[in-house]
């Protein structure tokens, strides 16, 4: 038969006087019997009851799934033979989770006290093979005391919560609703082990650390949630009995759940009151600021901590604690019971995932006398700490695309005196955006890396004011990027081309010459942007220098600086050092009161191009005019010149007039 339960039969001969009234007491039974699932067909066939053991029929076998058990009680005791039957010690199969209904589930429900329950549909195709499964484990259920039975009744399914198929639901006599559950139904031993912990809440308790185990696994564990608790204390302990509750979901999660008592590691991170949960991430705290009573909604906010990267809540200590240690943090000051606050937390949480890309870190706090340390008077306030020197954000909060703009912008990320850390995708970031950039490549571990920072740091500034971006980064990926083989190394990008500096790394005073040496600064048919300092160091250094004033985003210049890139190999040809510069005030300290112009200086002397910028071939001729010809003298020279001949001609004169009269000639003796 195609029953769960197969149909008891009873043996008999047709010729014994005792069969019709066994016959009889057995009918009275059978309605009954046909309600828990059980069907009674009756046999007359003496080789049959031979091969069940009855040589003697009547007789009664209970067959369940081709398996038999044979009836050895009073059979003209219709009772007996009825609890006998819908018995779920001879429903029991070893090998088999037994299929039940409605009336055979309350009567072993009634003797159970841990029952497991997997509702199921023949028309359901993931059903099979959670069965599978789940026959992997009877054995071990039933050993720790576990009946499990399988049921086939959407309605009945319903009414206990389920309206998905297949599911396991868990009933216990120190709970009326069961417990249904929630975690992969594909994965045996899960399901064992969740079946488990539900019979005994106790034998999985949240490990207890303090001290300094506590801290290393803080600061080394991925996700770990830490329960804050004191002795004697009553909302403690009730606390602490709902936490038990979630601690297996929590690893199911990959969350580790632990609860301390230590006090010291508490004010550590400014945990004053008790009870308290704080979850870290890579060592990054986040106060649970929700009901702790409500295992739910810590599970939850717990799951959300560990798949979405949300905003963290700290405390003062916390942040203390996160700018000292902490590059590049992002803070946010707000109040509670603050709609706008709420509102722009909702948008700064859309650009965390992207700070985190650019090493930045976002946090939040709610404390309004800390804020006051920074000036901040109204709420809610963004202070960016660089290297803990704070900057208050003025502008639009609820426009978070331009807060990320303002906290990504080189300008506000620069720190003085230092070499800024970047990680791969600010690296390419800047590779897209900064014309002149060196990068210094390095381990974390290692010693020299270090001694070469230290003088590195003497020039970052120098290198700054001409115009040279310099980052740092730790990441043999980024090395293997760019082709770089040695760790440390130094490399200068220009427009993304690359130069590895081969010289002494441990002698800043030689790299910063080589960085701003014209041989390495130019780059072939290529016109070189250049800042004030640069230039006044090329006009120092060049006897002839032509400099292309323009503007950003102007069509005359972009139209200009197109058709002069076509003649800057035949300046180099003419031994003209050719650059471009977008300073419109700058150009007006030469003369130069209209953008785009171009400027020709010959030993600081400068000369302003009047002709048409668009035609190159003028301009390169007009360039080679000036090249080899002689000096022209200005107006002020020729005055010298003019001052000088008068002077010398006026001395003359001077000295012809007014020449003394020569002595009378001496008198002769003889005349007198």
């Amino acid at each position: 038969p195609d029953h769960a339960t197969c149909p008891p039969r009873v043996m008999d001969k047709e010729d014994d006087p005792d069969a019709p009234r066994v016959l009889r007491h057995i009918e009275l039974i059978d309605d009954e019997a046909l309600e828990y699932g059980i069907y009674i067909v009756k046999m007359s066939d003496k080789l049959m009851a031979k091969k069940y053991g009855y040589r003697n029929p009547p007789g009664l076998t209970y067959f369940r799934k081709g398996k038999y058990i044979n009836y050895d009680g009073d059979i003209d005791d219709e009772e007996e033979v009825l609890d006998w039957l819908t018995s779920p010690a001879n429903m029991e199969m070893t090998d088999h989770i037994e299929k039940v209904n409605r009336k055979m589930f309350e009567k072993i429900r009634k003797s159970s006290d841990y029952l497991a329950v997997i509702f199921y549909s023949e028309e359901c195709k993931q059903c099979p093979r959670v069965l599978a499964e789940v026959e992997h484990i009877d054995d071990e259920a039933d050993k720790a005391g576990i009946d499990f039975v399988k049921i086939d009744d959407k309605h009945m399914a319903k009414e206990f919560g389920v309206f998905a198929l297949p599911a396991i639901v868990f009933f216990k006599p120190s709970s009326k609703e069961p417990v249904i559950y929630a975690g992969d139904l594909y994965e045996e031993e899960q399901i064992l082990a969740w079946l488990l912990t539900q019979k005994d809440p106790s034998g999985d308790v949240i490990e207890d650390l303090e001290g300094e185990k506590l801290v290393h696994l803080i600061e080394e564990s991925g996700s770990i949630a830490v329960y804050f608790y004191a002795d004697g204390c009553e909302q403690c302990t009730k606390v602490l009995e709902e936490l038990e509750n979630i601690d297996d979901d929590c690893d199911k999660h990959g969350i580790t759940f632990v609860k301390t008592r230590d006090f010291s590691v508490a004010d550590g991170y400014g945990v004053h009151e008790y009870p308290a949960l704080v979850y870290f991430e890579g060592g990054i705290p986040n106060v649970f600021e929700g009901e702790l009573n409500e295992e739910e909604e810590v599970l939850q906010w717990l799951i959300t901590q560990k798949t979405e990267d949300r905003i963290e809540l700290i405390t003062r200590q916390m942040l203390e604690t996160m700018v000292e240690e902490t590059q590049y943090l992002a803070v946010y000051f707000y109040k509670i019971n603050c709609n706008i606050c709420d509102q722009i937390l909702e948008g700064l949480e859309l650009i965390d995932d992207e700070c985190d890309v650019f090493g930045i870190h976002m946090v939040k706090i709610q404390d309004p006398q800390l804020a006051k340390r920074y000036s901040i008077k109204t709420f809610p306030a963004l202070v960016y700490f660089r290297n803990g020197n704070p900057l208050l954000f003025e502008g639009d909060l609820q426009n978070e695309q331009s807060v990320l703009e303002w906290l990504i912008d080189d300008d506000n990320r620069e720190l003085a005196d230092e070499i800024e850390e970047v990680n791969e995708r600010m690296l390419d970031r800047l590779m897209a955006e900064s014309t002149l950039l060196v990068v210094f490549f390095y381990e974390d571990d290692c010693t020299e890396c270090e001694e070469i920072l230290e003088e590195l740091e003497e020039i970052d500034g120098e290198a700054d004011m001409f115009g040279i971006d310099f980052v740092k980064i730790a990441s043999i990926d980024a090395a293997k990027k760019y082709d770089v083989v040695n760790i440390p190394s130094l490399v200068y990008f220009r427009k993304q081309v690359p130069v590895l500096y081969d010289g002494d790394l441990h002698q800043h005073d030689k790299i910063i010459t080589w960085l701003t040496s014209q041989d390495v600064f130019e780059i072939k048919n290529e016109i070189e942007e250049v800042n004030r300092k640069m230039l006044d160091k090329l006009l120092e250094e060049n006897e002839f220098i032509t400099v292309f004033f323009y503007e950003h985003n102007q069509q005359d210049s972009i139209a200009a600086l197109e058709k002069l890139e076509n003649i800057d190999s035949e300046t180099d040809n003419l031994d003209i050092t050719f650059v471009k510069m977008a300073d419109s005030r700058y150009a007006k300290k030469w003369g130069v009161t209209k953008l785009p112009a171009l400027v020709y200086f010959r030993r600081r002397f400068p000369s302003i191009y009047r002709g048409d910028l668009l035609s190159e071939d003028e301009v390169l001729e007009w360039l080679r005019k000036n090249r080899f010809r002689q000096p022209e003298l200005n107006i002020f020279m020729y005055a010298l010149i003019a001052l000088a001949v008068g002077f010398l001609l006026y001395t003359a004169f001077l000295l012809q007039c007014f020449k003394p009269a020569p002595p009378p000639p001496p008198q002769h003796p003889k005349q007198s």
